[in-house]
């Protein structure tokens, strides 16, 4: 079996893909822009040959390097990346060399664009935020505030993240955004008051789940990125019921088949007519790749398993597995900003939490952003435990 893998080197700990499916018999090669001397060594060994290219945004160079391999090794069996940034890239190299264990171009768009997702929510029963495509007439856009009140949020209609997300707090300023240049397309929804959770796991190739747990964000993913505050989330040791049976029937509706998935909610803490009580499930947006940054280690922190070896299994065997909704641990990461001041100093968290951390370390700048400069993984038993490591963490 011949698996290109896109970018093996980001984020670093990738590598554990590419060497649990060399394990497991498979021919793993990788392409990407990182010097061959630079790679992780452990890397070096999972891969069969690396493929350089001045840049992956180049198509035409993405598929050199492809029709090389096929040339080389014959048809290649799996494509993937696992990369939000890459999935349009991946689908399309899917489609022009016929591979056919993933999404191709004529579905990816699905996954990727805002307001599409939003049907197949509806397809499986799932409410979501009202909203509007930002077409340039205000008055339609005025006409959407008096329908669902402020205050609203804009958005591009694709985008990784809560990357370029705002409020809209008032006629003034919705007549300002309005005004602005748009280089993309965007859309405009109502605001949802609730707190955020996510449905992650794998599904095999006939798209049964056979790993989930989920997340929970205290903070709100916007405010992080554009107040650059502190971020902190963590899993649930029980994956709710009805977050489980929601997220069950979001991933059979959008098809999803031997991949992962992050697909992200909102629980209500208001009623808000039109859209729901308090306590019930708002369908955000669906990720059909791994949670961002090292969520897939907090995975494997959480029950002392190894989900790249579930992927690796899924690809290899197409294993069927009843999924665990129970975990050992609650896992919490706590990203922290290099310019803010923190009461406790980097040796102070690791002599008080010594016994419960997993993890301490640098994220790379392209994810600072959005999950801090320095972070803290730790697990523990009982989720009070769990909430008041993030509270020193970040006070």
């Amino acid at each position: 079996m011949n698996f290109v893998f896109i970018s093996p080197t980001f984020p670093s700990t990738y590598w554990q893909f590419c060497d649990r499916l060399k394990r497991r018999g498979v021919n793993v090669l990788g392409i990407g822009e990182d010097n061959y001397d630079s790679l992780d060594p452990n890397l070096k060994q999972a891969l069969t040959e690396y493929y350089r290219v001045n840049s992956m945004e180049n198509y035409e160079e993405m598929t050199r390097a492809l029709g090389y391999f096929v040339f080389k090794y014959g048809h290649i069996d799996w494509l993937e990346s696992n990369n939000e940034y890459w999935l349009d890239s991946d689908a399309h190299l899917r489609t022009d060399f016929n591979i056919t264990t993933g999404p191709k171009a004529d579905i990816i768009e699905y996954y990727q664009d805002k307001s599409l997702m939003k049907k197949f929510y509806k397809k499986a029963g799932v409410i979501t935020a009202r909203y509007i495509l930002v077409d340039g007439d205000v008055k339609k856009g005025i006409k959407f505030a008096k329908k669902v009140g402020y205050p609203l949020i804009y958005k591009p209609v694709k985008g990784v993240g809560a990357s370029d997300t705002h409020k809209v707090h008032d006629e003034e300023e919705l007549i300002a955004f309005y005004e602005k240049k748009k280089l993309v397309p965007y859309m405009m929804e109502e605001f949802v008051t609730g707190d955020l959770i996510s449905f992650d796991g794998i599904t095999n190739q006939d798209g049964d789940i056979i790993f989930c747990t989920n997340h929970e964000f205290p903070q709100q993913i916007m405010d992080v990125v554009n107040e650059h505050d502190s971020v902190s989330y963590w899993n649930l040791r029980k994956a709710p019921d009805d977050l489980f049976e929601v997220g069950s029937r979001v991933v059979k509706a959008f098809g999803v088949k031997g991949r992962f998935f992050h697909n992200e909610y909102f629980r209500l803490t208001k009623d808000k007519e039109g859209l729901g009580k308090v306590g019930d499930l708002c369908g955000l947006e669906v990720n059909e790749r791994p949670p961002g940054g090292y969520t897939p280690d907090m995975m494997n922190f959480s029950d002392d398993i190894d989900v790249y070896d579930i992927y690796a299994r899924m690809v290899t065997e197409n294993i069927k597995m009843v999924p665990n909704t129970e975990k050992k641990y609650h896992t919490v990461f706590v990203g922290r900003r290099d310019n803010a001041p923190y009461k406790y100093s980097t040796d102070d968290i690791l002599r008080k939490y010594g016994y419960a951390m997993v993890w301490q370390g640098r994220m790379p700048d392209i994810l600072a952003t959005a999950m801090g400069n320095e972070f803290f993984m730790a697990r523990f038993k009982n989720l009070k435990d769990t909430k008041l490591f993030a509270k020193d963490v970040m006070e």
